[in-house]
């Protein structure tokens, strides 16, 4: 190759990485500005929006919890649960326990310790993660449809235990969750009276920041887990468990671990179920809300943080937003009136959406944001990069700069 050709390569290829440097910084700043926004409109939410969004928001930032965690399982290590409806509720029972009041209603003698609120979140925590911590040498010698089936058991344990222990759970009539305080400050409607630029700030803008804390928390944590080195040991077992046991992880150690936070996640979602429905009752902990939470993930998508952050507001959202607009949406009715009930309307969209997503796009909604960003990457969808590596490769092929090694025949 000639001097001045070395010459123009050099300067081609210079002249090309300076576009694409400033292209990258310029990718690298917009996520970081578009989350700093995403937060700052949260935060203003309450001052704008009426309760219904609020108290809708709060359920859609419990679901996230859980979907989280249940993605961690499914997701990223590929075990299948059915039991995460038996982790909220535990996480749930324990809180209204703890932080309860002893009394009667009706023909329930109803215990509680009456400790402080957050001492109830930390223990519903805990004692959920106990009893996933309890349910891991099961899970870790069990994979597929056998560990799916064996969890299930889990979910009729639970359902036997509510209805029957009425001291604790209060038994089919369910048990009120008390109000949730933090050092003096009750997240209700008063104590203290709260104003902010004019606004009344009472139960429901109390319990979205509430939510809007506790589900940043927990993406923070799943993502920073999953970009640790245990996080890179549980995608190596979701792949295979041959494969990973050979490059030295403890696979039965590893699957007791992921279980162990999943349902610490599923706790801290009961948690904030209770407070956003206010009581508990065995029917909310069954099998169909295992089923919802393995929606949100697959529609989210498997193994992603934000996919099933996604999907948690899209399935938790949907039915109450058809609740609310019944009149609007086609086919819908409210309460005594003709068409689908919101429920049930809900159930159908979520049905047709999961057959859609896996049929065209396993990954989820969170594939749709990766192929944006594949796409705002690459303009030409990858035809520039592939003519200018092909022209490369021809050019390197006709004109070898060394000769072939002794031996060889290329």
């Amino acid at each position: 190759m000639s001097e001045a050709t070395a010459t123009a390569a050099r300067g081609s290829s210079a002249s090309g990485a300076r576009p694409t440097s400033g292209a990258g910084r310029g990718r690298s700043l917009l996520k970081p500005l578009l989350l700093v926004v995403a937060l700052v409109v949260m935060l203003a939410l309450p001052l704008y929006v009426e309760e219904f969004w609020l108290r809708t928001g709060f359920a859609v930032f419990t679901s996230i919890v859980g979907a989280i965690g249940l993605n961690l399982l499914v997701g990223t290590t590929g075990q299948l649960s059915l039991a995460h409806a038996f982790f909220l509720a535990v996480g749930a029972v324990t809180y209204v326990f703890v932080s309860g009041e002893s009394g009667g209603i009706g023909l329930a003698d109803l215990s509680g310790l009456g400790w402080p609120p957050i001492v109830g979140m930390l223990a519903g925590v805990l004692l959920a993660g106990l009893a996933g911590l309890v349910f891991s040498p099961i899970a870790a010698r069990l994979r597929g449809i056998y560990l799916g089936v064996a969890s299930l058991g889990l979910v009729f344990i639970g359902q036997h235990v509510l209805n029957s222990w009425t001291s604790v759970t209060g038994g089919f009539n369910g048990r009120s969750a008390p109000e949730f305080s933090l050092f003096g400050f009750t997240f209700g409607n008063t104590d203290p009276d709260l104003f902010v630029l004019g606004v009344p700030f009472r139960e429901s803008e109390r319990l979205w920041y509430l939510g809007l804390v506790l589900a940043l928390a927990a993406y923070l944590f799943a993502r920073n887990l999953l970009r640790s080195r245990p996080g890179r040991a549980l995608q190596t077992l979701r792949d295979s468990e041959v494969a990973a046991s050979v490059m030295g992880v403890n696979v039965q150690r590893y699957k007791g671990r992921v279980f162990l936070v999943s349902s610490m996640y599923a706790g801290l979602a009961g948690v904030m179920f209770a407070l956003s429905v206010g009581s508990i009752a065995p029917e909310s902990f069954g099998l169909e809300l295992s089923i919802l939470f393995l929606a949100m993930i697959v529609l989210g998508g498997l193994g992603s943080v934000g996919g099933a952050a996604l999907g948690a507001l899209f399935v938790t959202a949907l039915p109450l937003v058809f609740q609310r607009y019944a009149e609007a949406v086609p086919l819908v009715g409210g309460a005594g009136e003709g068409g689908l009930a919101a429920g049930e309307a809900a159930r159908y969209f979520f049905g047709l959406a999961i057959i859609l997503v896996i049929l065209f796009q396993p990954a989820g909604l969170a594939g749709f944001a990766e192929r944006f960003r594949r796409k705002s990457r690459d303009p030409g969808g990858g035809r520039l990069t592939s003519r200018s590596s092909a022209a490369t490769s021809s050019s390197t092929t006709s004109v070898p700069s060394d000769p072939p090694a002794q031996g060889s025949t290329t």
